[in-house]
Formats: structure tokens, sequence, C-alpha cells
């Protein structure tokens, strides 16, 4: 054998060799390829647990927040209808015979509702003592509070503001 077909050889065998090994990176890519092409379902069973314990504290926030909303509004409202009594007071040194007393004589401009009942009618009204110096006088409403049966989240009752 001459050295001209020595070098044929090695090279056709060296050139066999580099498409094999192109061959076999090629089927190891294409096999890499679609092993990771998808999810399994356990994978897919962990994400949407994820997801739903996200979602279901999301939803319990935002029920929450809510009731704190109407818990504040209730507040208000009772601080400014017990304020306009106060004021109906010092001004005519008697108490309103009612909450309507307190819109006819222009202390609030409407009754606000409950916002838990969502009713102006449902307010619960306090009765003053009654006046020593008149005791013939009715006694009129000394207080306000919420006609709401619910709890607040710091666990009192409505009804008890």
């Amino acid at each position: 054998m001459s050295t001209k077909d020595t070098k044929e050889t090695k090279d056709t065998k060296t050139a066999a060799i580099l498409r094999v090994r192109a061959r076999k990176s090629f089927v190891s890519f294409v096999s890499s390829v679609s092993s990771a092409a998808g999810f399994t379902l356990i994978e897919l069973m962990v994400v949407l647990a994820l997801i739903t314990t996200l979602a279901a504290i999301g939803m319990n926030q935002y029920r929450n927040s809510q009731i704190y909303a109407k818990e504040a509004v209730l507040k208000e409202d009772l601080f400014r209808m017990r304020d306009a009594i106060d004021q109906y007071y010092a001004d005519k040194n008697q108490y309103p015979a009612t909450l309507d007393a307190l819109v006819s004589d222009g202390y609030l401009r409407k009754l606000p509702d409950d916002p838990f009942t969502k009713q102006s009618t449902s307010w619960q009204t306090v009765p003053a003592e009654p006046d020593p110096n008149n005791p013939t006088a009715e006694p009129g409403v000394y207080d306000v509070k919420s006609g709401a049966d619910g709890t607040a989240l710091d666990g009192t009752k409505y009804a008890d503001w």
C-alpha cells in the first residue's frame, strides 16, 4: 500500500467517523428537544395547585377589603349623625324627637343608608334621659346605633358601635 492509499483510507475513516459523530450528535439533540418539548402531568398539577391557592388568597383579601370599607363608612355615618345630634342639642337645648328632625332642621342633608342593611330606616335610636325640669317633654334621641345584626372584623357587634 502506498502512502497515497493510506492517506485516502485515513481520510475516508476520518470522514466516516465525523459523519457518525454528527449523526449521533443530531440524534441526541433531536431526542433532547422532543423530551423537553412538553410538560408532565405532575408539573401541570403543581402549577394548577399554586394558581388555585393564590386565587383563594386573593378572593379572601378582596372580601375582607369590602367589609373593611363598609365598616369605615358605618363609623363615619355614626360619627356624623352623633355630631348632628350634639349640634341640635347645643342649639335648641333639647334632643331631636326623631332622626328625621335632624334632616328637616338642616343638620343633615339626608339620613345616610346603613352600609350593611342598605336602608336609612334601620338605624336604632337611644332615647335621652327625661329632663327633670320638664318631665312632660319627650326625651328625644340621645344616640344612634346601627341596625345591622353582623359582627365586625374586630369581633364586636355593629349594633354596639
